[in-house]
């Protein structure tokens, strides 16, 4: 075990970094050509950007360590695996402060091998580290408070240098000191650290955060386990939810499918946009030694309209027309619902969200109208009759 605290007891250090007759004076504005203005060094996204500190938080076993991996991936073989731009030529270093190695390598590997990753576009630019081997320790708490540990701080920087690393991300935060989590004031001393880190190296620092227990509502990155302070010092956040049981049924996945599917939403950026929401899913990848691998890949939300065209639609006008089904579906065998489900291949009660956004859509482009018919005790009951026929 590192002895930290003894590397971190340097009661002169603020003094020898800031002397006391150091001048701050205000500097004055030039204004510059905006064409002449540099760009914002973004590496990933609007996620990841040089000299600033990126936040993800996610509760536990959604897939965040896994998500990192492929995003590491893609930025040294410099392909849009998850859909992200990447910056080109860089180096990243994954720092996983609670796998051992053999867990790390299984995990690259799988992601590698469902991705279609070759080991040459990795090779001098992918490293990894895991804190079973080397323990990361940037501050510890002391008698004074807080205090960073100066020396682990200064081996980072020059590792990073050393290697030209451009992205290191840093799985989870909690791990990586030794201060209390609900501190604000030892959270944002840290976090500034890592930042002070990113401007000096010019890199992009992704630090992986727990959410709380949120009991079952979504979360945001202001539900990151701890203080505030830690997404305040970043200039992005972003979150990872899993998706809800109503979400799976609005999706048609079915009940026995055990796939993870999540959302991730960068909902605090400072200098971009926020971002809608993207799917991800976790699949599982078998390796030649047997072992079955958790991977991240994309997800899309399914059209409602997938798979059919115009033709379907009149297959299902011809079905209708001079019927009058029903518009409700409550109304059993008589609903309209039954009639789209025959003709095209679906199951009235498992499609049932599909069927009804379809039948929805077409009233709204007018494929389909709704008129009152009496039923057989004369009460007036909402139908449905071809509108404006389709084309094929």
């Amino acid at each position: 075990m590192r002895d930290f605290t003894a590397m971190a007891v340097q009661l002169d250090q603020h003094r020898a970094e800031h002397p006391a007759g150091a001048d701050r004076l205000p500097t004055p504005f030039i204004w510059q050509d905006p064409n002449s203005l540099p760009r914002r060094p973004w590496v990933y996204g609007r996620h990841l950007l040089r000299t600033q500190v990126a936040v993800t938080v996610a509760p536990g076993g959604v897939g965040k360590s896994s998500l990192t991996i492929v995003e590491g991936l893609a930025m040294v073989s410099e392909r849009e695996l998850l859909g992200e731009w990447t910056a080109k030529g860089l180096n990243v270093w994954l720092y996983n402060l609670e796998d051992p190695r053999d867990e790390m390598n299984l995990r690259i590997t799988a992601a590698m091998q469902h991705h279609d990753v070759r080991p040459d576009e990795v090779e001098g630019r992918l490293f990894v580290d895991t804190g079973r081997e080397r323990e990361l320790c940037t501050a510890v708490q002391s008698r004074e408070g807080v205090v960073i540990v100066k020396p682990e701080i200064e081996e980072l920087a020059r590792e990073i240098a050393e290697r030209q690393i451009d992205v290191m991300i840093v799985d989870p935060f909690v791990s990586s000191h030794q201060a209390g989590e609900n501190d604000n004031v030892a959270i944002d001393l840290i976090a500034k650290e890592w930042a002070r880190l990113a401007d000096r190296c010019n890199c992009a620092i992704e630090l992986v955060h727990h959410t709380r227990k949120t009991n079952g509502v979504e979360a945001t990155t202001e539900d990151s386990r701890g203080g505030s302070a830690l997404l305040a010092a970043a200039r992005s956040g972003r979150v990872l939810n899993r998706m809800t049981a109503d979400e799976r049924e609005q999706a048609g996945i079915q009940p026995d499918d055990l796939t993870t599917y999540f959302t991730v939403t960068r909902d605090k950026s400072n200098l971009a946009p926020v971002g809608k929401r993207t799917w991800r899913r976790m699949v599982s990848v078998e390796l030649a030694n047997g072992e079955s691998v958790g991977v991240a890949e994309v997800w899309e939300w399914p059209d409602t309209f997938d798979g059919f065209t115009s033709k379907d639609l009149l297959a299902v006008q011809h079905a209708i027309e001079g019927k009058h089904p029903r518009y409700s579906d409550q109304s059993g065998k008589d609903w309209a619902g039954v009639i789209v489900a025959e003709v095209l291949g679906l199951d009235a009660a498992k499609d049932k969200r599909r069927i009804k956004k379809m039948i929805e859509a077409w009233l709204h482009s007018g494929a389909l109208i709704k008129l009152q018919v009496n039923d057989e005790t004369r009460r007036p009951r909402p139908c449905l009759e071809v509108g404006e026929w389709a084309f094929e």
